[in-house]
């Protein structure tokens, strides 16, 4: 036998192939063995589902995968080492400066920094450090992994002043988990990946500076967050800054406030948002549009309250896994103040209320699911009444960090539609794949054609954030793979993003300038019913526990509505928009003729107003278009004396004159195609 063949080892690429090498071979080296372009253009790989650095030697036979910056790993690596070469520039800029945190994150990096005393960071300064960083990765400087002792570690981040490094280190990482990378004269404390060199970063744009709380506790130091994106081309870079400006266009706080469908109010609260007439009928359209897709499944609609009582949700787990984004406590003039103090003491009663007259604590609603499980008790059970399909708009509260708040896309009340499906154990396939079908159907209305399955797993190597067996998530985790086999669906697998209680499976939605939204989800759950006793009398006549579904097309009205709104840019279908119609008298001398055609057109249920304002008709058209009103009927002597409107569309569309009744069966036909494919 070839001794020789005792340092080759076996490395299996995505598709199948085999291919052998000598033992230390790096992910690099691999590249250059498929071919020189590969290799220039790839940035991590992973080893055994494990992202590591294209230098790093391997010894064993492995699966291997290359990134190249185009896959979601990496950039993930190009940005966690862009993020690093931030804090080294700033190093050099601002010397006795001190570091927290740098990610990388979905669009970028970050890195959260407390200033010398007399140091100030803001957006002005940002081209400059952006210059520094620049002249860095010039230099090419490779970077260095280092595993180092706890006592090592400790030592050098004190010496070198790092307060933070020295805090996190001390308090949460442990020998044998410790490495250090180093490039040029600055070393930072990582687990890594990173790139091999700076030399790949090309183009950087620091985006903007922001305020953040060490270990985002509001008790301890503000520091400074300093946001970027990096590309290693600076033709992305000018593509992405003109996506930016596109974002801006789209963006569903400024449109929100010219079509006046929702408001924030400071005296209300922050990330409370206020639906305006204009946008509650918009909700109450979607809502009405998920109703229709559900009445062949013979769901059942219900309203929760708002509050419940403490053990409801200790029971269900939402009181241990939600406490940190809970609501402070609500005083009222009956409580006892000296009861009050005692449990506000533990972290997870901040969203506590305490009654005086029942000495009992209540919670404000998490999520939904407790009160459907309260509904499905309320009688006994038969293996003949399941599935128990259970559907409710049910607003929920979560206490989102000031910072974190960003239009409807994160507030600290939201509305799900939601259901909660009870279903035998043989049931949860068919009716897993009956919710598939809801979801692409809410989707192909909305014209949401790109989007992605992603299944949810748990993350086996922290267990004790989920609750259940491990034969209970092994089951659920089937389940779904199943039923997107079934359907033909092609979904990847993220681990770490199950719920607490049950895997899901969640559709990423790209919109129409490629951003990715999570919106419609539909969750496994053996856990809860469990937890909560259930039961259902089967055909044998023993007792089982069902399974639970948990499943929302859109998600939750605020998120659906905001990504809908960028993803149209405000305008909407026609079956939808608040305002179809809008009709501009050139003078006030029409305006009862308009109040004529407004009546007209409403007794045949299409939506019209008046913009009867002393302006003129050219101001009065380009508002029209600022609110995305998608007709606009000008009338003047002419129209007034022959029963006509003179039609404009949208976006200096079609011009036309007729009578009012053509252009109202133009509307409810449009309407009629838009629909015909729900009824």
């Amino acid at each position: 036998m070839d001794k020789t063949n005792f340092n080759m080892i076996k490395i299996t690429f995505p598709d199948g192939s085999v291919r052998n090498y000598e033992q230390g071979v790096t992910g690099i080296q691999i590249a250059e063995s498929i071919s020189p372009a590969l290799a220039r253009s790839v940035v991590s790989c992973s080893v055994n589902g494990e992202i590591v650095e294209l230098n790093r030697p391997i010894n064993t036979d492995a699966t291997i995968a290359l990134y190249k910056f185009d896959d979601e790993e990496g950039k993930k690596t190009f940005w966690h080492t862009s993020a690093h070469l931030l804090a080294e520039a700033l190093q050099e800029l601002y010397p006795g400066i001190q570091f927290g945190f740098g990610p990388s994150v979905e669009n970028g990096f970050f890195y959260d920094v407390m200033p010398a005393e007399g140091q100030v960071i803001s957006e002005n300064d940002l081209p400059k450090i952006e210059a520094k960083m620049l002249e860095l990765a010039k230099k090419d400087e490779p970077v260095i992994r280092k595993e180092v002792s706890k006592a090592d570690a400790l030592k050098a981040f004190k010496a070198d002043g790092q307060a933070y490094k020295y805090e996190h280190i001390d308090q949460d990482l442990e020998d044998g988990t410790i490495t250090t990378y180093t490039q040029g004269h600055f070393t930072d404390l990582c687990r890594g990946p990173h790139l091999t060199s700076t030399g790949l970063i090309k183009a950087v744009k620091l985006t903007n500076v922001a305020g953040a709380f060490w270990r985002g506790d509001a008790k301890r130091e503000q520091m400074t967050r300093i946001y970027g994106i990096s590309f290693p081309k600076k033709k992305l870079l000018d593509e992405y800054l003109l996506l930016l400006e596109e974002a801006k266009k789209r963006d569903h706080r400024k449109i929100g406030k010219d079509m006046e469908l929702f408001m924030f109010s400071e005296r209300v609260g922050k990330g409370l948002p206020i639906w305006l007439p204009k946008g509650t009928q918009l909700r109450l359209r979607l809502q009405e549009l998920l109703r229709g897709l559900l009445r062949p499944y013979n769901y059942q609609e219900v309203i929760t309250p708002g509050i419940g009582s403490k053990s409801l949700y200790v029971t269900s787990g939402h009181y241990a896994h939600y406490g940190k984004d809970a609501f402070q406590p609500i005083h009222t003039p009956e409580e006892d103040e000296e009861y009050m103090l005692k449990p506000m003491n533990c972290p997870h009663q901040k969203n506590m209320i305490i009654t005086e007259s029942e000495k009992r604590i209540f919670a404000i609603k998490p999520m939904n699911c407790p009160g459907a499980i309260e509904i499905f008790k309320t009688r006994t059970r038969s293996y003949k009444d399941l599935p128990l399909r259970i559907a409710e708009f049910g607003t929920v509260f979560r206490y989102e960090k000031s910072g974190e708040l960003h239009g409807l896309t994160r507030v600290r009340t939201f509305t799900q539609d939601d259901a909660h499906i009870f279903v035998r154990p043989d049931q949860v396939r068919s009716e897993f794949e009956n919710n598939i079908d809801i979801i692409l159907k809410v989707f192909k209305t909305f014209k949401f054609d790109n989007y992605e399955a992603q299944i949810s797993l748990r993350d086996p190597k922290d267990k004790e954030k989920y609750i259940g067996s491990d034969e209970i998530w092994d089951e659920s985790e089937n389940a779904i793979r199943e039923a997107c086999k079934e359907k033909g669906l092609q979904a990847h697998e993220e681990v770490g993003e199950a719920a607490f209680y049950g895997p899901k499976l969640d559709f990423m939605v790209k919109d129409a300038i490629g951003r990715k939204w999570q919106l419609g989800t539909i969750q496994v759950d053996y856990n809860l019913p469990a937890r909560f006793e259930l039961e259902y009398t089967a055909d044998d006549n023993s007792k089982k526990t069902p399974v639970m579904l948990h499943r929302a097309p859109f998600g939750s009205l605020e998120r659906f509505v905001a990504v809908l709104i960028e993803h149209t840019a405000g305008h909407f279908p026609l079956w939808l928009t608040p305002d179809q119609v809008v009709i501009l008298p050139i003078s006030e001398k029409y305006n009862d003729y308009a109040h004529e055609v407004e009546q007209q057109l409403h007794t045949v249920n299409v939506r019209a107003i008046i913009d009867d304002r002393n302006e003129k008709i050219g101001r009065k058209i380009r508002d029209s278009e600022l609110k995305r009103i998608p007709y606009m009927l000008v009338v003047g002597e002419k129209e007034a004396a022959e029963g006509l409107v003179s039609m404009r569309q949208q976006g200096g569309g079609e011009q036309a004159t007729m009578i009012i009744k053509d252009f109202a069966q133009r509307i409810n036909d449009e309407v009629e195609n838009q629909l015909k494919d729900l009824r």
